[in-house]
């Protein structure tokens, strides 16, 4: 596996989900402050891809340069307050999500062999199962 360009894809998706947090504040701001540049700014979020946070600020720049500027400043500040305690969390996220993943798998695994195990009689003959009715008088 190449690490590195997993490293760089992982960034390239996190630069891009920081993008569109920025864009939930500064649109929650521009709601408090200036009701017509939040309608354009969801109007213009709703019509431009957001998947892609780069490509989105490229096509913001085109159209309103401030605003632009606004949620990069925005997405810088969020990148800086979290990426200090983010690569702990997520290896400790996956960590607790494998351990409850397997502990479900082996609750499965566990029911099936109980069932499986009900009904096989204590002689092993699978044929005969638990539910088969007991003749008492056959010798």
């Amino acid at each position: 596996m190449d690490f590195k360009q997993a490293a760089k894809d992982t960034a390239q998706v996190i630069t891009s989900y920081l993008t569109f947090q920025a864009v939930k504040t500064v649109l929650g701001q521009l709601k408090e402050t200036n009701p017509a540049a939040a309608y354009w700014l969801n109007t213009f979020s709703s019509q431009t891809a957001l998947q892609d946070g780069e490509a989105y600020l490229q096509a913001l720049l085109q159209e309103q340069p401030d605003l632009a500027m606004r949620i990069m400043t925005v997405r810088q500040h969020i990148a800086e307050a979290i990426c200090e305690f983010l690569p702990e969390m997520v290896v400790t996220r996956i960590q607790q999500s494998n351990t409850e993943h397997r502990r479900q798998h082996l609750e499965r695994v566990t029911q099936w062999a109980e069932v499986e195990s009900e009904n096989i009689n204590p002689e092993g003959d699978p044929e005969a199962s638990s539910d088969s009715p007991v003749n008492p008088t056959a010798d």
